[in-house]
């Protein structure tokens, strides 16, 4: 079982005692949400961190979304109760890395493959990308990563 999933379920517990239903509420959906996800399909499968991250990521824009439409239709506390549950998701969610950040992990990568392969060219950004995705995971633009590396190897 991933640590996040894991972490998920221990905090089920910790929100029950504390008696925070919003809090509660929200994670026994996730959780629910993680469990079909994972019997759906062909053959069932568990979840690594990676995908139970993708999935909380999308769980909360979700909810964001929903609270916008709430907010257009004048419903102010539907749209509180979602930006709440909102809130709860992204407080498992890894912190967003700023630009700075997130061009120091490629040239850092980037400079490592150089020193093991020799200089990487354009056609070998594939090979630059799969460490670099791996380590941001979630956590910046995977558009603007792409651009950094392409500058980086141009």
């Amino acid at each position: 079982m991933s640590s996040l999933k894991q972490q998920l379920k221990t905090d089920v517990v910790a929100h029950m005692k504390a008696g925070n239903k919003v809090a509660l509420t929200t994670v026994r959906n996730v959780l629910g949400e993680i469990e079909t996800r994972e019997k759906g399909g062909k053959t069932p499968m568990e979840f690594d961190d990676a995908q139970v991250t993708t999935l909380l990521q999308k769980e909360a824009a979700k909810r964001r979304d929903t609270a916008k439409i709430y907010a257009e239709a004048g419903e102010s506390d539907r749209e509180a109760a979602e930006i709440g549950e909102a809130e709860v998701i992204e407080a498992y969610l890894p912190q967003p890395l700023d630009a700075d950040a997130a061009a120091s992990i490629v040239d850092r990568i980037i400079t490592v493959l150089e020193a093991e392969q020799g200089p990487l060219s354009m056609r070998q950004m594939g090979v630059a990308m799969k460490p670099i995705t791996a380590e941001v995971a979630g956590r910046f633009d995977g558009k603007a990563i792409s651009e950094m590396v392409r500058k980086r190897l141009q």
